[in-house]
């Protein structure tokens, strides 16, 4: 019994390990500077509480193309002129699941895309992800290739 014992206690720990580290993203995490994409937000529910909403604030330099919208969520568009600056996704994701949500847009020039996102949960709490790669809650980035 001891080998399955140490592996349960092993598979438990990397899951514990795993949910520490969880956190809102933006995929793919390289792409090439000046070209059309396809992201992915992907925003786990950390809490015991659903996620409600989150907002990803489009960093100056990208331009928004499109955006998906399949069934089960709503999206809304912060606007400065013609230029999408924040895409808000609602949806209930439940605690413990993870929620996708796809866009298109035009890289900018550079070496790399910080995009800042805001997660609002049932209860009225927020997370907001806009720190460096080494803080609690980092922004997630996009690392930036030459054409």
């Amino acid at each position: 019994m001891k080998p399955v014992r140490t592996v349960a206690t092993a598979a438990a720990v990397l899951f514990v390990a795993h949910a520490a580290f969880a956190h809102v993203t933006v995929w793919p995490q390289q792409s090439r500077a000046g070209m059309a994409e396809r992201y992915t937000v992907r925003v786990p529910t950390e809490r015991n509480v659903s996620t409600v909403s989150v907002e990803v604030d489009v960093p100056a330099g990208v331009t928004v193309t499109g955006i998906l919208a399949p069934a089960g969520f709503t999206y809304d568009v912060k606007r400065d002129g013609t230029r999408i600056v924040a895409i808000t996704w609602t949806q209930e994701i439940k605690a413990g699941e993870v929620g996708e949500f796809v866009f298109f847009a035009r890289n900018p020039r550079g070496t790399q895309i910080v995009w800042k996102a805001h997660q609002r949960y049932a209860d009225g709490q927020m997370d907001d992800w806009i720190g460096p790669a080494d803080d609690r809650r980092p922004a997630p980035i996009v690392s930036l290739t030459a054409r």
